[in-house]
């Protein structure tokens, strides 16, 4: 009997007390002493089949529940396993919490062909998180878990780190091993929310625009939007925070020369949670001249890259509701009025100049909408029918659209879509991806079916770096490198005990949808061009 418990396996029930019920990770010779103490915790353990689909796995739990997603990687390959993982938390803002092993406190970077031995695993990890930390002492690691937390949760939620020393974790626990009292994050300042809606109310032509930093600020939000009759945008991140179906919502549309006018021609804009960056407009610089009234958690935010009339700190649902009690009352029917034909008519015209690839895709995006609870989790990846997806998908419900936008990494949606089931496992969850980036993490297709998630995978299969080689030719370039030799995607989905379709017709892909819901395990089913044509 171990006369007093180690500092891994201390930490594992201070995880427990701050309040984490997953871990994805994978045990390695250099982090057993952190799995010591998780067979008698209350912790659910999920193990991917490799390190990034652990870190896209704490992504989709974070995005879909709000909580952080927390990960164990060894030292050395673990840890840049999951760096690209880290870099899409850090652009979209999403708190994963990774710890990692790391040398002996008194043998780190000596040099001398240690296993798994690394110069500086810290440096690697500081470029793609928020804060990192590296525990000299237990005392260190029970203060960087606490910081850990109080930063995802109080600040701009982004990824952190830290950095276990292999003899750290064997070392005698100690005392003080509890969670503690967390910050809150900042409140709106009375006098700015006043002006903000003194601004707003004064306004001939508003805007909103609610991003990522906005999902729970959803009935405040539909409020603003209809005290002021203005039309409501999102980005990508935002979408679901006012439901597609409201006659003010234009979505995540911005990127769409005519919508980017609105923002432009705005003599006031209400910015919630939102950066307003290139990856929101797909266009690198854009000139904005009316009055920008921002909101958000992160000063940093606040500064750039557009200039803020009033610039609030605070947390998205207080400040908007202290807006909308400044909000006086306003006959804003003919402003409604107006705005909501503009939405109706653009939302009716918009597909008069698209090509025939994205009418293709609307129509299979429309059966997929039919087909689909209208609280189902979407995660989807970097892929031609997501890309239609992010601006013509109709979303009602705010953190139901998860999409690797910043970053813009491939093979994120299926280990983000097993994370988000992991954490949701009553809701229903699917994900998108295309047939190149679905190689990058077919292999978690083992994790779902271990798991007995029944998960929709719907793969668009054109055979094709489809996108890459379109740009090519928009660009003059002779496409080179675009095509590909894939496997039997059916085969392969059930050499993983999963089960497979491949509708012939797009008659055939809701059935196929409603069977995967019910199936007790994951459902790979193949959507192709040809499908179209049935």
């Amino acid at each position: 009997m171990r006369a007093e418990i180690s500092a891994g396996e201390a930490l594992v029930g201070l995880l427990e007390d701050w309040g984490v019920k997953t871990i994805f990770g994978i045990p390695g010779v250099h982090n057993v002493e952190m799995y010591r103490a998780l067979p008698r915790s209350g912790i659910t353990h999920i193990l991917p089949r490799h390190e990034q689909g652990a870190g896209f796995m704490a992504d989709g739990y974070a995005r879909a529940t709000g909580k952080p997603g927390t990960c164990f990687t060894i030292t050395g390959p673990g840890l840049l396993n999951i760096l690209t993982p880290l870099g899409q938390a850090w652009s979209d803002s999403s708190p994963v919490f990774v710890m990692s092993t790391t040398l002996d406190i008194t043998d780190g970077v000596q040099g001398r062909g240690r296993l798994h031995e690394m110069l500086s695993q810290r440096n690697a990890a500081a470029s793609v998180t928020a804060h990192h930390w590296l525990a000299a002492t237990p005392a260190d690691m029970q203060d960087a878990v606490a910081s850990a937390f109080a930063i995802m949760q109080s600040q701009r939620p982004r990824p952190c780190y830290l950095e276990l020393p292999l003899d750290l974790l064997q070392q005698p626990a100690g005392d003080g091993w509890k969670a503690r009292g967390l910050p809150g994050k900042p409140q709106p300042d009375a006098t700015q929310a006043k002006a903000a809606a003194t601004l707003l109310a004064s306004a001939k032509n508003p805007i909103l625009l609610f991003g990522g930093g906005a999902v729970d600020a959803s009935v405040q939000a539909r409020a603003i939007m209809e005290r002021t009759g203005a039309i409501a945008l999102t980005t990508v991140a935002g979408k679901g925070i006012v439901p597609s179906s409201h006659p003010l919502c234009l979505g995540s549309r911005m990127p769409q020369q005519r919508v980017r006018r609105l923002l432009q021609k705005a003599d006031v804009i209400l910015a919630v949670g939102t950066e307003i960056s290139e990856t929101d407009l797909w266009e690198l610089a854009i000139q904005i001249p009316g009055k920008i009234i921002r909101v958000d958690v992160d000063p940093a935010s606040l500064a750039k890259p557009h200039t803020s009339t009033i610039a609030m700190l605070s947390d998205a649902a207080p400040a908007l509701q202290m807006i909308l009690d400044h909000l006086p009352a306003m006959d804003v029917s003919a402003r409604t009025q107006s705005n909501a034909k503009f939405v109706a008519d653009h939302i009716a015209n918009e597909t008069q100049n698209e090509d025939d690839l994205r009418k293709d895709l609307r129509r299979i995006l429309s059966v997929l909408r039919q087909a689909l609870p209208p609280d189902t989790i979407i995660a989807s990846d970097m892929t031609q029918i997501a890309y239609a997806g992010n601006e013509i998908f109709p979303m009602e419900h705010p953190r139901c659209w998860i999409h690797p936008v910043g970053f813009g990494t491939l093979g994120f949606a299926l280990p983000a879509a097993i994370g988000a089931k992991a954490g949701l496992p009553q809701r229903p969850v699917v994900a998108m991806l295309g047939d190149y980036g679905f190689q990058y993490t077919v292999n978690e297709l083992g994790t779902a079916a271990e798991l007995k998630q029944s998960l929709p995978v719907l793969l668009w299969n054109n055979d094709a770096l489809g996108q890459i080689r379109d740009d090519m030719v928009n660009k003059a370039i002779e496409p080179n490198a675009v095509t590909l030799i894939n496997p039997d995607f059916q085969s392969l989905a059930r050499a993983y005990g999963c089960l497979a379709e491949k509708p012939a017709t797009l008659a055939e892909l809701g059935p196929a949808i409603t069977r995967a819901f019910a199936a007790g395990k994951p459902t790979l089913i193949e959507m192709t061009p040809r499908m179209l044509r049935g």
